[in-house]
């Protein structure tokens, strides 16, 4: 139901029996509130049924938006988008909600029931688009004059002048090399046979040869680079009003992107106002990523404080396709993520009372390592899900830690290999520094045998096959990793079906490559087998635990060579 304020939501139903949230929403890690949720649904009911816009989120016939809007479409116009709801008291003392969508959604930053953006980039009488056409035109010049095939030429006679200077020079420099050891063979062969009025003689007519040589080499250097500084004479000035033109481009972009960094003002609960520039001048980015400020939560909070309204709770979610390089699932709620958004919100939240950030919370509490194998060199263990490996930056506790703890005589760094944190199963454990040199070398040569068993959400059609999806770390949300061809690690895996029920896809997977989150992005990716990993916190839907574990490991003994295989079946 529309309240008089068209961003503001009354719920379409009772929520009397719902409890309010004691504090706000942390937003970098949460569950979502039961009012949150509904919330959300409704907003996702809207997306289904509104006509005022048109929109091609590329989902299928089962869950599509406006079907024939879908078919409609271009391929290159598909694309999902993050949305946010945000509970709220309004000035009224009303409970609703506001919602808001991330970036645009049908080329408009500006729809009904929807949050406007922080500030209106998009504005007809705004100023970005009249500096925007500037450049834009900048641009178009530009390419007018890269297209001169002139260019080319000269530069090909440059690269060509250059290298036949370096040539002779190089001749020239070993000529005067031969001279100078000929005539020091000659004083030296002179010496003896010579008379002393012939041998000076001799002396005086070398030196003459010498200094003859060396002006011929000046006058040659100054030769070949009259002829160099001719060539980049004649492209400096074809190049000078291209080189002039992107000084220009450069100058007034960085004017307009500080010009909108300054309009972009974030207010908090104490009325305080900061913009993008301020916000960003310390982080390690110092300067804000592209797209900072249009991200859904920050524009949900600064409505609300503007219009003197009282958040109570945030969820985001994403609605559509995935994108290309990220996972992302339909339906599902993420929090806000740490580039871009952790920076404005801390300034924004700040003196809002908070749930606790459960990320502190050491998740390996209560739990124990098992022992598989043991002897004086190295140890089998098996390691419990949400446990990490080695320290992190808030958690001390990990198997490196517990290793410290259970063999405190051991000389070697413990750690040979790492396994994510939710995944449980089998590591080595090197206990001197020759068996972790030895081990590590398997590693590398990749002569390890790993398998890993998962429980893939879905059916897959294929019982086997090879997936190869380079991967990165995402750097304005650590720790998500992306696909990504132009800078992306090498990584592949092999997988093959174990058993098919109840709407689930066990499967064994053997990694070539060991990247960060691997098998769990080659798992959800649309690319890789499209279906996440049960539990996927990240990459799919979180239940009590991550279904991917360690089961196989097989390696050569670091000492007695010895051919070992260890074997441990998955507690999910």
């Amino acid at each position: 139901m529309q309240s008089p304020d068209n961003c503001f939501t009354l719920f379409s139903e009772s929520v009397a029996s719902y409890s309010l949230p004691e504090r706000f929403t942390f937003p970098f890690c949460y569950d979502p509130h039961p009012l949150c949720v509904l919330a959300a649904t409704e907003l996702q009911q809207h997306l289904v049924n509104q006509t005022q816009w048109q929109h091609n989120f590329g989902l299928n016939e089962h869950e599509a938006v406006n079907h024939d809007i879908s078919r409609a479409c271009k391929d290159d116009e598909i694309y999902g988008k993050m949305f946010g709801v945000l509970l709220v008291n309004n000035v009224q003392g009303e409970l609703g909600y506001l919602s808001a969508f991330s970036g645009k959604i049908a080329d408009q930053n500006l729809l009904p029931n929807f949050v406007p953006p922080v500030f209106n980039m998009l504005a007809e009488d705004g100023f970005f688009r009249g500096e925007q056409a500037k450049i834009s035109q900048i641009s178009d010049q530009l390419r007018v004059l890269e297209s001169n095939p002139k260019i080319t030429i000269l530069e090909n006679t440059l690269a060509e002048e250059i290298k036949t200077a370096d040539v002779n020079i190089e001749q020239l420099r070993n000529q005067m090399i031969a001279g100078r050891k000929a005539r020091k063979t000659q004083r030296i062969d002179a010496k003896n046979s010579l008379s002393e009025t012939e041998y000076q003689a001799l002396i005086e007519h070398l030196g003459k040869k010498s200094v003859l040589e060396k002006v011929q080499s000046k006058n040659t250097k100054r030769y070949w680079q009259a002829r160099v500084d001719t060539a980049q004479q004649e492209h400096d000035q074809v190049m000078d009003e291209i080189t002039a033109l992107r000084k220009k481009r450069k100058a007034m972009s960085n004017a307009l992107q500080n010009k909108l960094f300054e309009q972009y003002r974030f207010l908090n609960i104490r009325g305080e106002e900061k913009n993008l520039g301020t916000i960003f001048k310390e982080t390690y980015f110092q300067t804000p990523p592209a797209g900072s400020g249009e991200c859904a939560a920050p524009k949900l909070l600064n409505y609300a404080f503007k219009h003197g309204m009282q958040p109570l709770a945030l969820a985001e979610f994403w609605w559509g396709a995935s994108p290309k390089s990220e996972v992302r699932q339909h339906g599902q709620f993420y929090p806000a993520c740490k580039g871009k958004c952790q920076p404005i919100l801390e300034h924004m939240l700040n003196g809002v009372p908070m749930d606790p950030n459960i990320m502190l919370n050491n998740p390996a509490a209560g739990k124990d390592i098992t022992i598989v194998y043991q002897d004086n060199d190295m140890a089998i263990i098996n390691k419990p899900a949400e446990f990490l490996s080695v320290p992190g930056k808030n958690i001390q506790d990990s198997v490196y830690l517990r290793m410290q703890q259970m063999f405190p005589k051991a000389t070697g760094p413990l750690i040979v290999h790492r396994l994510d944190m939710s995944t449980s199963g089998l590591m080595v454990i090197a206990l001197t520094k020759k068996a972790n040199k030895r081990l590590q070398k398997q590693f590398v040569n990749r002569t390890v045998e790993k398998r890993y068993e998962a429980n893939i959400d879905g059916l897959l059609k294929q019982n086997e096959g090879l997936i190869s999806l380079p991967l990165r770390g995402d750097i304005y949300d650590r720790p998500r990793q992306i696909v990504c061809f132009e800078h992306g690690k090498p990584a592949e895996t092999k997988w093959q079906v174990v058993e098919k029920k109840n709407n689930q896809t066990r499967v064994h997977l053997y990694p070539k490559t060991g990247r960060t989150h691997q098998l769990r992005v080659h798992c959800a990716h649309a690319q890789g087998l499209n279906k996440p990993i049960i539990g996927d916190d990240l990459y799919g839907k979180k239940t009590k635990r991550l279904h991917l574990h360690a089961g196989y490991l097989a390696l050569e003994h670091p000492i007695t060579t010895e051919w070992m295989t260890f074997e441990i079946e998955a507690d999910f």
